[in-house]
C-alpha cells in the first residue's frame, strides 16, 4: 500500500482551463485561495450496476461524514490520471481495478470552512465485484447503490452529499456509467 500524505504535505497541480500545467502548490493553501487545480473521481461499478459509494471519514477537514463517489483526490506531479486513481483507490478503498478516463470538466464549490474547491476533475469508471477495505482514516461507510435509487436520495436529501458529487450526478450522468 503506497504512503499516504497528510493534507498539509500534500501538493497540487495548478493548471488553467486548458489543463495545462502552472505549478505546484501545498493541497490546503490552494483550496484556501480558491486556485484550479488538477482532480479526479472515480465510480466504482459491481456487475448488478450498482455503483460504490462512499461516506467521508468524520475527520476530513471538509465535508466529513458526507456521502460521495467511490474515492477522488488529485493527481501528482508526473502521474497519469489512471495511475492516480488507482493509487488513491487503494489509499482510501483497499482495493484497484482497472480505470477507464471518460470526461472532464471545471467546478467550482466553496465551503462553509472557507475552503474552496475549484478542480478540472477527470471521470474514472471500472469494476469491483467484492466488498472494499476502507481505510478507517478516509472512508466512515459505505454502500453499494443503483444509480436510481442515488438519484432519488439525492433530490430527497441534497444535504447528505457531497458538492462535486451533486454537480458530476447531475451534468455527466452518462459518462459515470461503466459501458459508455
Amino acid at each position: 500500500m503506497s504512503k499516504v500524505i497528510p493534507p498539509q504535505e500534500e501538493q497540487v497541480i495548478l493548471v488553467n482551463k486548458q489543463d495545462e500545467f502552472l505549478g505546484l502548490m501545498p493541497k490546503l493553501e490552494a483550496h484556501e485561495k480558491g486556485l484550479l487545480h488538477r482532480a479526479f473521481s472515480v465510480f466504482i461499478y459491481n456487475d448488478k450496476d450498482e455503483l460504490l459509494l462512499q461516506q467521508r471519514a468524520l475527520t476530513k477537514y471538509h465535508t466529513p461524514g458526507l456521502w460521495t463517489n467511490t474515492c477522488c483526490s488529485h493527481q501528482r506531479k508526473g502521474e497519469s490520471n489512471i495511475e492516480a486513481g488507482k493509487r488513491r483507490l487503494m489509499e482510501e478503498m483497499g482495493f484497484t481495478t482497472e480505470l477507464k478516463e471518460t470526461t472532464s470538466f471545471i467546478y467550482k464549490a466553496p465551503f462553509e470552512n472557507g475552503l474552496t474547491e475549484h478542480e478540472y476533475d477527470y471521470i474514472l469508471v471500472g469494476k469491483f465485484n467484492d466488498n472494499p477495505n476502507p481505510n478507517p482514516e478516509e472512508v466512515e461507510s459505505y454502500k453499494w447503490m443503483k444509480l436510481e435509487e442515488v438519484k432519488l436520495d439525492l433530490n430527497k436529501n441534497p444535504q447528505l452529499y457531497t458538492a462535486w458529487f451533486k454537480i458530476i450526478f447531475d451534468k455527466y450522468y452518462s459518462q459515470m456509467l461503466i459501458n459508455s
